[in-house]
């Protein structure tokens, strides 16, 4: 191996495995707040929570393009060297976040009524939901913050500064979880209450990260082109394409666990367990997307086309074989895993019927992981909310296609086939983004 090609590598590295830790230390610790609500003598607590936590996941998930599309513009003008500039997508960022952070707290009755009324649960199990969403709602725009301060430090390639936010971020929230609910009996209020203060703290450690970065770079704050008409539009444009293919994304895994829940509790428990697999896996894959992300984003702002293919090409070939240690794995261990998992006969045996498919999904999804942080990098979010519309369309039309004859088998191809085309799409527009690329 060539010197510049073991540089290579070693940067995709440090840039992915912060990431991957970082990614991991979420579940980690959100498997506390599970534990301490599964202590208590009343099971509609884990439930409420679980329901309560469900909200929060699709309202952020929607809000992800302020870290998607920050990363793309901060590691773009990292890359042309336009400091003033990186203190704009800060600005910029931070006021939009807040701003929506601010929104969300002032619908939060409405939003904790159409929770309630559209989630399925007891009437116990709703109204602890609700009581959990009312308190940790105030946490929005810290909530948000963070995520912009995660994008900007990703695109800077500052890994180190995201791994420890992240991790500190929810060790405070684990901690005051058990101390809220087993200390002083707080209950589902007390996990509430330890993620927004786990929020805010998170968006303290995030305004330091950015302080202490900022105050190594040119440029000064505000300025009239922080308010730039075209960089503006952009910016709309980047994140109302980014909401969009989220929006897509969401919808096909939502419209997936609902078909698992059409065919009885049995097979929708064992398609949780499966898809709990293949998230961990994605964790790992998630990692060389972002390092892609920033890569990209740097060659395509400092206009080098060789820079570009050679992020492009590193980040990948690591991510195959990431994506080949998972699958092999789920396919030796994740019957074991299973066990592990649930002590219920019957959903073991589902599990395992269906294991292969989860087996198979890190090879098929490993693409469109490793492109949509190629095309963040590169700020071409309209192909990517385009492919997830198209992708969308062949989930439902293949879902509806195999599932009468094939059952569950169908459901988990029709989801293969959803990533395989999300893949598919961005590699076909491949080559038109990088004929964008200046030499």
């Amino acid at each position: 191996m060539s010197a510049g090609g073991a540089r290579r590598n070693t940067s995709v590295l440090g840039l992915a495995l912060p990431i991957i830790l970082s990614n991991l230390s979420i579940p980690l610790m959100g498997a506390v707040d599970t534990a301490v609500m599964g202590h208590l003598p009343d099971a509609a607590y884990l439930g409420g929570v679980a329901l309560g936590a469900l909200v929060f996941t699709y309202v952020y998930w929607g809000f992800g393009f302020l870290r998607m599309a920050t990363t793309g513009f901060v590691a773009q003008a990292n890359g042309a060297g336009d400091h003033q500039e990186l203190r704009h997508v800060t600005l910029r960022g931070a006021l939009l976040a807040l701003g929506l952070g601010a929104l969300v707290v002032a619908l939060q009755r409405p939003l904790a009524d159409l929770a309630v009324l559209v989630l399925e649960g007891s009437p116990r199990v709703k109204a602890l939901a609700r009581d959990y969403v009312l308190v940790r709602i105030w946490g929005a725009p810290a909530a948000l913050f963070v995520y912009v301060s995660l994008g900007w430090l990703i695109g800077m390639q500052r890994m180190r500064s995201v791994l420890a936010l992240t991790v500190l971020q929810n060790a405070i929230n684990a901690a005051l979880a058990i101390l809220f609910v087993v200390a002083f009996g707080w209950g589902i209020e007390g996990v509430a209450a330890a993620t927004l203060i786990a929020d805010y703290a998170g968006a303290a450690i995030g305004v330091l990260a950015l302080w202490h970065a900022h105050r190594g770079i040119g440029g000064r704050w505000g300025g009239a082109g922080l308010f730039d008409r075209a960089k503006l539009l952009a910016a709309f444009r980047v994140n109302g394409d980014i909401f969009l293919r989220t929006l897509f994304l969401v919808s096909g895994f939502a419209w997936f666990t609902s078909q698992g829940a059409g065919q009885g509790d049995v097979v929708l428990a064992a398609n949780a367990i499966l898809v709990t697999f293949i998230a961990l896996a994605s964790y790992g894959l998630d990692g060389f997307a972002h390092a892609a992300e920033t890569l990209v984003g740097g060659a395509v702002g400092a206009r080098d086309r060789a820079a570009f293919r050679a992020a492009v090409r590193v980040s990948t070939l690591w991510a195959a074989g990431v994506a080949l240690i998972a699958a092999a794995v789920l396919a030796v261990a994740g019957a074991l895993l299973i066990d592990v998992v649930t002590s219920l006969p019957d959903v073991r045996a589902a599990a395992r019927t269906f294991l292969p498919w989860a087996a198979i999904y890190p090879l098929v999804a490993v693409w469109c992981f490793q492109l949509d942080g190629i095309y963040i990098g590169a700020t071409r979010t309209a192909e990517m909310r385009n492919g997830a519309a198209l992708s969308l369309a062949g989930l439902l039309a293949a879902g509806y296609a195999l599932m009468p004859s094939f059952g569950n088998h169908g459901l988990w191809a029709a989801l293969l086939a959803f990533a395989a085309c999300r893949g598919l799409t961005l590699a076909l527009w491949y080559p038109r983004l990088l004929r964008g690329v200046a030499v």
